[in-house]
């Protein structure tokens, strides 16, 4: 890899992690739900799991796809049900004053939530067939790193920046409300994989 395409994976990479989809909605629910602290097997869930994705993608899941297309789109189906399902739970998990219904994530369960993260599929593929032009394991193993840097502060940016916000969710009906929305934002986010 040149260094100018280094630059180029970092932007992309910086980028595709900052923005808003499935795993910076979930993060900025689970801060403002539980707090900072209990979210970060949550962050380093995301941070570790998509990074191996990324290894795991160019090493030969490409292959599968471009052997069996129908596995792709199975996949993303399934997907998107998954998603649905965590909007479900986020929007109807009541206040933690009140019934402690909302559980962050383990690191288990986010690190293997990015094999249904439609987000996810598409950074990891295009980050794969973009900027490693052979499958080298150095050039994978440099694009699971970049990821791997660059999602640490994007994860800590989206749980502290719902930490914050449980200044303003003091009431159950603001906690309600904002579930709610974040349940539909985690919706939105996969319309453009639809």
């Amino acid at each position: 890899m040149e260094f100018s395409q280094f630059w180029a994976l970092a932007l992309f990479a910086f980028v595709t992690t900052f923005t808003p989809g499935p795993n910076n909605i979930m993060l900025m629910a689970s801060g403002a739900n539980v707090g900072f602290k209990k979210t970060i097997p949550h962050m380093a869930g995301i941070t570790i799991g998509f990074s191996v994705m990324v290894l795991l993608v160019g090493i030969g899941l490409m292959g599968v796809f471009n052997t069996y297309p129908v596995s792709h789109a199975i996949l993303k189906y399934l997907s998107l049900v998954y998603l649905a399902y965590l909007a479900f739970k986020i929007a109807t998990s009541k206040p933690v004053e009140t019934d402690c219904s909302y559980r962050p994530m383990t690191f288990f369960a986010a690190a293997s939530f990015q094999w249904v993260n439609p987000k996810g599929w598409s950074m990891a593929l295009t980050a794969v067939t973009v900027y490693s032009a052979n499958g080298a394991w150095y050039e994978l193993s440099l694009i699971a790193f970049v990821f791997a840097l660059v999602n640490l502060p994007s994860v800590t940016f989206w749980a502290a920046a719902g930490q914050q916000l449980q200044r303003w969710l003091t009431t159950p009906t603001k906690i309600r409300g904002f579930n709610g929305l974040m349940a539909a934002l985690l919706i939105a986010s996969t319309l453009p994989m639809i």
